[in-house]
């Protein structure tokens, strides 16, 4: 599946680790490094814009050695970027960690995954189907 990427000038395009990875790494497009500070967040670029095909969505996803490393991860996981958007891709990162991290040009800071995004048609009705689960919430089912 193609996804079409413009790149800014000094961008790199995603790239997949290993053969097996199911997302893609994205890098970070900075004049001079980011520093985030602990409980603090900052939108880094891309330098990437992207054409999805119709029906598929990009889902934006932390990288887990940051977040076990730094305590560093997304606000909005999984992100969407939609198939019609044709802006930069630029991310929310969050520092939950305990000392300030800073954010490199180049540096792998997400991962993008490629899925199908199908559509629902939302029906309205007076009345849902009863099934085992029920009303049952959070924490419903025990430890």
């Amino acid at each position: 599946m193609n996804v079409r990427i413009t790149l800014q000038k000094g961008a790199l395009l995603p790239s997949y680790q290993t053969d097996g990875s199911a997302g893609a790494d994205v890098f970070a497009l900075l004049d001079s490094p980011v520093t985030i500070l602990p409980g603090k967040r900052a939108l880094i670029s891309t330098g990437l814009c992207v054409e999805i095909p119709q029906g598929w969505e990009l889902q934006v996803r932390p990288r887990s050695g940051l977040a076990l490393k730094h305590g560093v991860t997304l606000v909005n996981t999984p992100g969407t970027i939609d198939s019609d958007y044709r802006g930069e891709l630029r991310v929310i990162m969050i520092n939950h960690g305990d000392e300030p991290f800073t954010v490199d040009n180049q540096m792998r800071i997400c991962q993008i995954v490629l899925a199908r995004a199908e559509r629902a048609d939302f029906v309205a009705v007076e009345a849902l189907n009863g099934s085992t689960r029920g009303t049952g919430g959070f924490g419903h089912t025990g430890l």
